[in-house]
């Protein structure tokens, strides 16, 4: 069963797609079962990929890397940052060679996080 806001990506086609309405049913994709994401939320090595957030005025501003900025080569970036603010979900798409961060202007909210996808090494939430 699909839970919302899960992440499943089809090893075969490399589509990824975020569940907006979870149910019963297996996701596929290429006539295979697409594969879940887990959220890994504590880096082991030398790359940073946990984001973290800081809130600053009227903006919430998320990097990835706190003090070492993740890389965003051609063959090794972040494709997306996606900040959660009390239920609401904003999403900005990057590409190879622009800084490893998002700002996002909404109103300061009581739960917030935010997730990224490095196309190597997955989803990571912080």
């Amino acid at each position: 069963m699909a839970e919302r806001m899960e992440v499943y990506k089809c090893e075969v086609c490399g589509n990824i797609v975020e569940v907006l309405h979870g149910s019963f049913g297996e996701l596929v994709c290429c006539g295979k079962p697409m594969v879940k994401f887990e959220e890994k939320t504590a880096d082991t090595s030398t790359e940073k990929h946990v984001p973290f957030i800081k809130r600053d005025g009227d903006k919430y501003i998320v990097k990835v890397g706190e003090n070492t900025a993740h890389p965003m080569e051609d063959k090794h970036y972040i494709e997306w940052i996606e900040l959660v603010v009390d239920g609401a979900v904003y999403r900005k798409f990057l590409n190879p060679g622009d800084a490893p961060e998002a700002v996002f202007e909404v109103a300061e909210g009581k739960e917030v996080y935010a997730r990224e996808y490095c196309n190597i090494h997955g989803l990571w939430k912080g």
